[in-house]
């Protein structure tokens, strides 16, 4: 079956990669350089754009109010995104080691983990934007003036660091719960019956609109409103230029990591759809996509699975179906529907009886006159669907097979003339076997009519059946129940006989009188009998 994602191992219990052994650790440390890299750019802006402009004063205040942000503010930030993980660890731990856990719990930590890159979006935004008002306040409150030019560079600093830390870091935290969570959280023995990420209540999934407005806010937006900020504030020290080639240097770098990080949001779940489609269009239906995503890609692949498992069902029930009305007739029951429909069109029907059937009956037990029978109809349903025709019935000691309908409604006669032949040969052929299941001497007797008749399902609403009705099966069968008289044990009918690619190869017999006929019917028989 193809996969189309990495999963543990169910052969012996799951078997966890690194990664989503220490999934949750590797969550927390996902926000870090892109918060890194924002701290590092507020840093330099606030040294060399800001600080020229405070007082002995201002400068003392300010270096405290980093001072208790970093002791304070940032761990109580920090906390607040770890919480929840704290929360979800021991039953992370428990689902590692593959002990059950109760359905409802189970589903609050599925929630809360795919959740979790909004409660980071909201902790991370409070805790760069609260820097504003409390860098402001507190340097507005010292008996030193604080100038304009400073507030509006406290601002561009914190708002251009919050833009490059928290936009990236959303798509870096949504990525490795993805990658690092979710095939623990959402692991099941049962494919079929997996728990999807898109599938859980209460989630609030990230929309590919969204996304893409993130992207970007965080690749676009923020770089060009940070250069316009830096380039329209006044400088003093004529850093600017510095300061705009370094935005734009981690504005380039960010690019290229949000591209990827949004591509393997984004662009994988396109990949894997594309090539399960591909593989079901090529008639594999053991496909299943396991990329677990909480957004519309989720609910897009469950609905694809959903789908080849529907296809799979009707395929099994089609081939199960088959093996009791012929596949071909399967085929034309489910295109049909429940309509009780028949069409008239010119067929090939053939009749099969075996010989002294009642006597070998009477010498046998059911078991083993059964056992016989399946024989000799294993054999007789290869050869007729070999060649393009459908058993419609078996008839106890006997079958009717149709030719013409469905795809195959070409050569019709001559199929039938060449099934009933290769069928005469194989039981020839296989008389050894015959022997084994007690039937020293099976012989068989063929009668072939070619004509209209009405091909469809018949019967009531509650019960139907696929076959076909009209004189020429009626005749088909009489001309089987004639090879016992004529001394010959296939017979085809001058209709049948006079569309065959080679007329010449069968020798007329004297008109037979059947039994629902006036006049008699003009049969062929093989040159070449046996």
């Amino acid at each position: 079956m193809p996969d189309f994602q990495d999963r543990p191992s169910a052969s012996s219990g799951p078997q966890w990669s690194f990664l989503q052994r220490h999934g949750l650790l590797f969550v927390c440390t996902s926000p870090l350089v892109a918060n890194a890299i924002g701290s590092l750019f507020n840093v330099l802006y606030n040294r060399n754009q800001i600080f020229p402009l405070l007082s002995d004063a201002q400068r003392i205040r300010f270096d405290d109010c980093v001072l208790w942000f970093n002791v304070l503010i940032y761990p109580i930030a920090v906390l607040c995104f770890v919480l929840p993980l704290l929360w979800v660890r021991p039953v992370y731990r428990d689902l590692l080691a593959g002990k059950p856990v109760a359905a409802e719990l189970h589903q609050k930590v599925q929630r809360v983990v795919v959740n979790l890159p909004w409660w980071f979006l909201l902790v991370a935004s409070l805790g760069w934007l609260s820097c504003i008002p409390v860098f402001i306040t507190s340097l507005y409150v010292l008996p030193e003036p604080l100038q304009g030019i400073v507030i509006a560079h406290l601002i561009t600093s914190f708002l251009i660091a919050a833009m490059i830390a928290v936009t990236h870091s959303f798509f870096a935290v949504e990525l490795a719960i993805q990658h690092a969570v979710f095939p623990v959280v959402f692991y099941s023995e049962n494919q079929t019956n997996q728990t999807m990420p898109a599938s859980v209540p209460g989630i609030i999934p990230l929309n590919i609109t969204l996304r893409g407005a993130l992207w970007t806010v965080s690749s676009v937006v923020s770089p060009i409103i940070s250069l316009v900020l830096i380039l329209l504030l006044p400088d003093d020290e004529n850093l600017a230029p510095r300061f705009a080639v370094a935005v734009g240097l981690v504005a380039i770098a960010f690019g290229f990591a949000t591209s990827w990080m949004l591509g393997k949001l984004v662009v994988r779940p396109v990949q894997q759809l594309r090539r399960a489609a591909a593989e079901v269009a090529a008639g594999n239906l053991d496909t299943h996509i396991h990329l677990l995503c909480a957004d519309e890609f989720g609910h897009l692949i469950n609905s694809f699975n959903s789908m080849v498992e529907g296809l799979r069902q009707r395929e099994h029930l089609q081939q199960t179906f088959g093996r009791h009305v012929g596949q071909e007739a399967a085929r034309q029951i489910i295109r049909q529907g429940d309509r009780l429909t028949g069409r008239e069109q010119v067929i090939t029907v053939m009749f099969v009886d075996v010989r002294n059937f009642t006597q070998y009956s009477s010498e046998h037990s059911p078991s083993e006159v059964v056992s016989a029978l399946n024989v000799f109809f294993r054999e007789a349903v290869e050869c007729v669907e070999s060649n393009g025709g459908m058993v419609n019935k078996f008839l106890g000691d006997g079958f009717m097979a149709i030719f013409g309908v469905g795809a195959n409604t070409e050569r019709h006669a001559q199929n039938a003339v060449d099934s009933a032949l290769a069928l005469r040969n194989c039981v020839q052929q296989s008389s050894s076997i015959f022997q084994d299941a007690g039937w020293d001497d099976l012989q068989i007797g063929i009668g072939i009519n070619t004509g209209p008749a009405v091909v469809g399902s018949i019967g009531s609403p509650k019960r139907q059946e696929y076959t076909a009705i009209g004189d020429t099966v009626n005749v088909a069968a009489r001309v089987e129940a004639a090879t016992k008289l004529a001394g010959h044990n296939l017979l085809i009918t001058e209709s049948t006989q006079s569309v065959l690619a080679d007329p010449s190869a069968w020798i007329p017999l004297p008109p037979q009188l059947v039994k629902g006929k006036t006049t008699p019917l003009r049969l062929f028989a093989a040159k070449h009998d046996p």
